[in-house]
């Protein structure tokens, strides 16, 4: 079954952010080495229950994205527009990890999905000011 793995907090200086969540909560929390602005973040110990996520420039009126694992990102866009839902970004490739989209439920909810595939490489570099319009 599909659950949810990985979190984005949008934030408008994420440098700030990263102290901020740092200082509160202890977390973990590094620099990506990729081609845009995002900060892993490591919530706790492998071995304790929770996910970690990132940090990342707030996209317009965006808030806090999850994702959920799942074994096809293909296959879920197709059953996400068949149960009403909307495609917000195609899949992308993300080198070394795997592949993503973002996607909207029936209530306009945006949420991410994400097939894990250490073998991927850059089929094109996301833009993440072209998700501004996912707040309309």
């Amino acid at each position: 079954m599909p659950r949810v793995i990985h979190f984005e907090i949008n934030a408008d200086n994420p440098e700030k952010a990263t102290k901020f969540y740092k200082k509160v909560f202890g977390w973990k929390i590094s620099k990506w080495k990729g081609p845009v602005d995002y900060w892993n973040v490591s919530t706790g110990e492998k071995d304790e229950p929770g996910i970690d996520g990132a940090i990342m420039k707030r996209m317009d009126k965006g808030t806090t994205l999850l994702f959920v694992n799942v074994p096809s990102v293909d296959e879920s866009l197709k059953k996400i527009v068949k149960a009403g839902g909307k495609i917000v970004t195609e899949k992308t490739a993300i080198p070394g990890v795997g592949y993503s989209a973002y996607v909207k439920d029936t209530e306009g909810t945006i949420f991410g999905l994400f097939q894990e595939d250490s073998k991927t490489k850059w089929n094109r570099v996301v833009s993440w000011r072209r998700l501004s319009h996912i707040a309309d």
